[in-house]
């Protein structure tokens, strides 16, 4: 996994279990913003020939993300959430350089470092989820398994356009702001 500067702390997950109909909304909005953010690189990008054919697929594994999501929600009776900012992606998206090579690199890091948050956090709540809800323990380490494959993933892009001293100056960078948000930021019923 990428080298996350913190660990989320256990607590964080009292607050995913007070309100876990909250978090799987929350879940769910996530998988599809990130489908999303895989088709706008192809949209942005369509230039970068080696990014697109690997970030559609992953667009596609994101949608099929959703998919399962919405499959769990609506078992449950739920009805899926409006679209919000999210003050964890925000924050981050806030460090992003605008204009070109700085601008598409920091947007691949970004992304990275969102997916690792998110490895972190889905296997968090699989284990949890052994005891107290087997049924849905499998789907999570599944989702969390997938979520460690796409943090990597962001990385190996970024390594096709810049150099590997470049990706792990500012991937450092990222990783010293993100360890900085996550112990600010108040735990809620939510992946990020």
């Amino acid at each position: 996994m990428l080298d996350l500067r913190v660990k989320t702390p256990p607590d964080w997950l009292n607050a995913v279990f007070g309100d876990f109909d909250a978090f799987l909304l929350d879940h769910a909005n996530c998988e599809r913003k990130a489908s999303a953010t895989g088709m706008s690189f192809v949209a942005r990008y369509p230039d970068r020939r080696e990014l697109l054919d690997p970030m559609i697929e992953f667009a596609k594994e994101e949608l099929e993300h959703f998919h399962i999501m919405y499959r769990i929600c609506a078992a449950r009776g739920l009805t899926l959430a409006d679209d919000y900012k999210d003050p964890y992606v925000n924050a981050l998206r806030s460090q992003v350089r605008a204009g070109g090579d700085a601008h598409f690199l920091d947007r691949l890091l970004v992304s990275g470092v969102v997916e690792a948050r998110g490895c972190e956090r889905l296997f968090m709540v699989a284990e949890a989820l052994r005891d107290r809800d087997p049924a849905l323990f499998e789907p999570y380490m599944e989702l969390a398994r997938a979520e460690s494959r796409h943090h990597a993933f962001f990385f190996r892009i970024a390594r096709l356009y810049f150099t590997e001293a470049e990706v792990k100056a500012r991937g450092g960078e990222f990783l010293d702001f993100e360890a900085e948000l996550v112990q600010r930021l108040p735990h809620r019923a939510a992946v990020h």
